[in-house]
């Protein structure tokens, strides 16, 4: 996917290779006395780009980490990064690890560890390295490393912003949970207000109506699919997990089905939807827009072909493997790409950060103010009324809304929104400009790497 962006660039090839490889990846082997006896853990931490410092990057907990997927999403994460204009290059982190084996002690003690041998070699500080959860790890884990490196560094003032995604009681920022899902809502919304767009994927008039299947119902496609259904009018007519799928035409209830999972720890035996038991299958049924959200390369080379969904946002990392990218693209599938469908996270990650550095929640400063000043406007209306009688009159629910100032949460959303907005116009731009770009994908690559070759050309490299 890079080469074929690259391709069609004019960089040195020089510039080219600097951008492509991994500046460095540490791996550590450290051991925590659990249960009795000394085991022995792998974790890794890679950097891909520094052309803009801090570089910034999830950290992973699955028995299926190895140094050449951290090293993959560190460089997915400088593309991120670069599209959506946060000022970080691309890093990650995983550790071999599975969560569910070890109870919550266990954790924090594995945790605090690897934090530890991380944070003495700079791979974690706020102003070189920053963290934030990932597949495995939550706002729990990113609390224990905070608190690590505050331990480790008693004067350093910023040291809350050396990790993003932390608890609100722990330094962290409205909105930052249902942060990736929030931001595939708005990549879908921005996607319908360009006809042209649309019309490729061969779909019509708005998300309301529209039938969509979610494949993995955690975070992401957990928020995702709630915030589509509940307030774009979307009806989720798949859901698809570990242990099977669920399917109703008529459309799903998303909280119902995530209660039955977090009881029965599956989707099997949840009533009043067909039960289908080889989830993949669902992925091939008929639906507009398809969202994978929880593995890679759920679509590959097998059954690319017979999926039928003309809309595919990517909501995962990787769930599209580059055979199937090829496959779908031939097909005429429109595929809104993972670097710019699941941005919302390291965008409001990036929200977190300033406030960590500023020391102040936003909107505490100007909330009031902005009510001030929109009270002074409806005092002044409402002396109006009383000479144009009740024939002009304001709504109540208008004057609860509009004499309410922005809080964080506000802000936040309205700070990702505009985020995703630009990010999207930006690749469609490239996409309908360049008849040679025939994807988003490509486009999206094309955006980022421009503008991560013009930060090297800037320091001179």
């Amino acid at each position: 996917m890079f080469n074929r962006a690259v391709a069609l660039m004019d960089l040195p090839p020089g510039l080219e290779e600097k951008i492509r490889v991994c500046n460095s990846t540490y791996t550590v082997r450290f051991g925590v006395r659990l249960r009795g006896q000394i085991q022995t853990f792998t974790g890794y931490r890679s950097v891909h780009s520094e052309h803009m410092e801090p570089v910034k990057g999830g950290i992973r907990y699955a028995m299926g980490v190895n140094q050449d997927e951290v090293e993959a999403l560190a460089a997915l994460m400088t593309y991120k990064c670069a599209l959506v204009e946060a000022p970080f290059g691309g890093s990650k982190g995983g550790l071999r690890i599975d969560p569910r084996q070890y109870d919550e002690h266990e954790l924090e003690l594995i945790t605090r560890r690897f934090a530890y041998e991380l944070i003495k070699r700079d791979l974690i500080d706020p102003a070189q390295n920053v963290p934030a959860p990932d597949m495995g790890t939550g706002e729990r884990e990113m609390a224990w490393i905070a608190d690590q490196y505050a331990r480790m560094n008693t004067t350093d003032i910023n040291a809350r912003a050396c990790v993003t995604g932390k608890p609100l009681n722990a330094g962290g920022i409205a909105g930052r949970v249902e942060a990736t899902g929030r931001g595939v809502q708005y990549a879908l919304r921005e996607f319908f207000r360009h006809p042209e767009d649309m019309a490729a994927a061969g779909l019509a008039g708005s998300l309301d109506g529209k039938r969509v299947i979610v494949q993995g119902l955690g975070n992401v496609g957990y928020h995702a699919a709630s915030f589509l259904r509940d307030e774009d009018g979307c009806l989720i007519t798949g859901i698809i997990e570990r242990d099977g799928a669920l399917v109703d035409p008529r459309g799903l209830d998303v909280d119902a089905v995530r209660d039955w999972i977090a009881k029965h720890g599956g989707v099997s035996g949840f009533p009043g939807a067909e039960y289908v038991e080889n989830g993949a299958l669902v992925l091939e049924q008929a639906c507009d827009i398809l969202i994978p959200a929880a593995l890679e390369g759920v679509i590959n080379r097998t059954n690319a072909a017979r999926v039928k969904a003309p809309l595919i946002i990517e909501a995962a990392n990787g769930p599209i493997t580059a055979a199937a990218d090829d496959i779908l693209r031939d097909k005429g599938t429109v595929i809104i790409p993972d670097m710019y469908a699941n941005a919302g996270g390291v965008t409001v990650s990036y929200f977190e950060w300033v406030k960590n550095l500023s020391h102040i929640r936003f909107g505490r400063m100007q909330r009031r103010a902005e009510e001030a000043r929109t009270r002074l406007l409806i005092d002044e209306l409402e002396r109006l009324d009383r000479y144009l009688g009740d024939a002009w009159a304001l709504r109540p629910e208008f004057k609860e809304k509009y004499l309410r100032g922005s809080d964080e949460l506000e802000l936040v959303r309205s700070g990702l929104d505009d985020t995703m907005r630009i990010a999207y116009q930006s690749m469609r731009e490239v996409w309908h400009a360049r008849p040679e770009v025939k994807d988003l994908r490509t486009a999206a690559y094309i955006v980022s790497i421009g503008k991560v070759a013009a930060s090297y050309r800037a320091k001179g490299i």
